[in-house]
């Protein structure tokens, strides 16, 4: 059995990754990526096309809001991305979903604890 999630398992819940760590500070797209690498342990890998494609979902949902930083990392700017008061409330409200879908799983497939 391989170490790898399926990425069809997480696919539904990278919106609620990428607003998680925006709670914790504004971050660019990369350091996204690189920090959920970091966080799976190495077991899940946000691919750059479905982490951009997330940015634009929330963007235009406005849970998220973008910036241009003054950092200048190898001759480009880095565009960061901030949570809006409506992602954050967002956020929470998949938390919660997810929280009852776990409940449910654990009784379906008699994991409950």
């Amino acid at each position: 059995m391989s170490n790898i999630i399926n990425r069809d398992i997480i696919r539904n819940h990278i919106d609620t990754i990428i607003l998680r760590l925006l709670t914790e500070e504004d971050r660019y797209g990369y350091e996204i990526g690189k920090e959920v690498l970091i966080r799976s342990g190495g077991t899940y890998q946000l691919k750059e096309p479905s982490l951009y494609s997330a940015f634009r979902r929330l963007e235009s949902s406005q849970f998220v809001a973008s910036y241009w930083g003054d950092d200048v990392s190898k001759g480009a700017r880095r565009k960061y991305y901030r949570i809006t008061p409506a992602g954050t409330e967002y956020y929470h409200r998949t938390i919660e979903e997810w929280r009852m879908v776990k409940q449910l799983m654990d009784r379906l497939t008699g994991e409950e604890g």
